[in-house]
């Protein structure tokens, strides 16, 4: 069963959100909060979160494996433009620190197994419909589609439709969901024809 407080998360909850969500596929997006992971703590870009009023749901630093909730994943984050974050049944915003020329995949990724175990909780599927990321500064000027939006599962921010923003850069995803899903999500060269010619 889903808990809404991720647990062995420490907690620091927002007074603030953007709303209740509004339903549709369940989705993750991956920020950066550019940083240094050695010297900043996660308490920290979560605080400086809420003095901005843009919580998020998970403040996380993948080195030491410290991770911080800030809103319950009912609940809309703020980091997204307009209703975007209140899109899904859920919609967790997880602030990464790291930097967006630097990939956070490149590290220990402590921490990240709970994450997922969490999220798979909350049904959001082990997929990223949009693609990698592209590296920094390219992903500036990505595709954002609102038809693979629609389909749910883990998306980069730069990939999320109506942003402007170049993060997470380009993120090694089957690091985050696993080779396997990663396999199942992108079809051979030529099969997705020969599964057209079979119907």
């Amino acid at each position: 069963m889903a808990q809404a407080w991720l647990p062995g998360a420490s907690r620091l909850p927002s007074p603030g959100d953007s709303g209740a969500m509004l339903g549709g596929a369940p989705r993750t997006v991956w920020f950066i909060w550019p940083a240094d992971p050695q010297g900043v703590s996660a308490r920290s870009v979560a605080q400086r979160l809420i003095q901005l009023h843009r919580p998020s749901h998970l403040v996380w630093n993948p080195v030491t494996g410290e991770i911080v909730q800030l809103l319950p994943p009912t609940r809309a984050g703020g980091g997204l433009a307009a209703d975007r974050g209140r899109n899904g049944r859920i919609c967790v915003q997880i602030q990464v620190i790291g930097s967006a020329r630097e990939p956070f995949t490149d590290t220990k990724l402590d921490g990240l197994d709970d994450i997922l175990a969490w999220l798979d909780s909350w049904e959001v599927p082990r997929r990223w419909p949009a693609g990698p990321p592209l590296p920094y500064p390219h992903s500036l000027t990505a595709e954002r589609s609102k038809r693979l939006w629609a389909r749910g599962g883990h998306f980069g921010h730069s990939q999320v439709p109506g942003t402007r923003e170049g993060d997470p850069g380009s993120i090694d995803i089957a690091r985050i969901i696993g080779e396997e899903a990663l396999n199942l999500e992108v079809p051979l060269p030529g099969r997705e024809l020969r599964l057209l010619q079979e119907v």
